[in-house]
């Protein structure tokens, strides 16, 4: 019975997925979100360059496709990833889902944020992201709001972001 529950699992055209990452703040010059470098006077604390943005979507696709999650596929613990470039890591989630006959249908990303404004570089954030994962700009929404100062991200210690994809079979007739 659970084969046959797999296998028809397999046979569903599409598949929602949900992904969240936070990272506190240390001191530095600049913040990587959505693969654009934004000016800032602090740094994320992360062992790579802390993404927020691009971790949540990761989580995302992969718990969509039910492959795990970015710790499992990219430890902290392994020295292979210290400083590495968030959409390295995308790049790879991308080509796994695309190796189990995965593709993004539409993606909605949004980042939590008291400081700094992120309105402006969400355009930059979004062709970055369409660029690098060859879909539409139009498939990929990303916004920013604020926690009206409350909890640890209204109080300036860092930023969250979450992530909601739908992936859909290629190998479907």
């Amino acid at each position: 019975m659970s084969e046959q529950k797999s296998s028809s699992f397999q046979s569903v055209p599409w598949r929602v997925g949900h992904g969240f990452d936070v990272h506190a703040f240390k001191p530095g010059d600049h913040l990587m979100i959505g693969g654009v470098r934004i000016p800032f006077d602090q740094a994320f604390k992360a062992h790579s360059d802390g993404d927020v943005l691009i971790h949540a979507f990761c989580d995302a696709l992969l718990g969509a496709a039910g492959l795990g999650d970015i710790g499992q596929h990219f430890p902290d613990t392994d020295p292979a990833y210290l400083g590495i470039d968030s959409t390295r890591l995308l790049t790879h989630v991308h080509a796994l889902l695309m190796s189990h006959h995965w593709r993004i249908g539409n993606a909605d990303l949004t980042i939590i944020a008291q400081a700094p404004r992120m309105s402006t570089h969400i355009p930059a954030m979004r062709t970055r992201l369409a660029d690098l994962l060859q879909m539409e700009v139009g498939a990929l929404n990303i916004k920013a709001t604020t926690t009206e100062r409350l909890g640890f991200t209204g109080r300036g210690e860092g930023i969250a972001a979450e992530a909601v994809v739908l992936i859909v079979r290629t190998d479907t007739a």
